[in-house]
């Protein structure tokens, strides 16, 4: 059973793409749940409120995996200062 944050992502990843959450594991790519640039970028955003932090272009740029959102996401929780409201 995946964890807390891969289940938030999941689910952020659900709600953005209005797929169902049970239809997306972490193994999942952005190519075969059809999430194209824009989307990544929705996505992001919608990370980066509901966790109160910037992640970095560069890091956003290498996200094409449920894994490696929560991967990135994970890294950036445990090195990153709060972004200003």
């Amino acid at each position: 059973m995946p964890d807390e944050l891969t289940q938030d992502v999941i689910a952020i990843i659900a709600r953005e793409q209005r797929l169902p959450a049970e239809t997306i594991s972490p193994e999942a790519t952005f190519e075969e749940l059809k999430i194209d640039s824009l989307d990544g970028v929705n996505i992001v955003f919608a990370l980066e409120e509901k966790y109160n932090l910037t992640i970095p272009d560069d890091v956003a740029r290498e996200m094409k995996s449920v894994r490696q959102v929560v991967d990135a996401l994970r890294h950036q929780l445990s090195t990153a200062s709060p972004s200003p409201a």
